[in-house]
């Protein structure tokens, strides 16, 4: 190994930390299909502005966070659920 590449002279990324926290929605219920059409579930995963929570406020995981956008992407385009909420 050469001078450059030992931890100590030059700082090597760490592996990155698991995500800790609350677990998925969706996996803690054993929840498969996300429907566009369910508003009320849908409407859990958007801000009181109608934005899309990211991950890290919405507590799910990458596979299901994909599939939450998009669902509300689709209910935006048929026109149950607004693109912007007016204050």
């Amino acid at each position: 190994m050469s001078k450059d590449t030992k931890r100590g002279d030059y700082k090597m990324p760490l592996p990155m930390k698991k995500r800790r926290g609350k677990p998925c929605y969706f996996c803690e219920n054993h929840l498969e299909d996300l429907d566009y059409k369910d508003l009320a579930l849908v409407q859990r995963f958007q801000s009181p502005r109608g934005k899309i929570l990211p991950r890290r406020q919405s507590n799910c995981c990458a596979k299901h966070q994909r599939k939450v956008a998009q669902a509300i992407k689709r209910a935006r385009y048929m026109a149950l659920l607004p693109y912007v909420v007016e204050q």
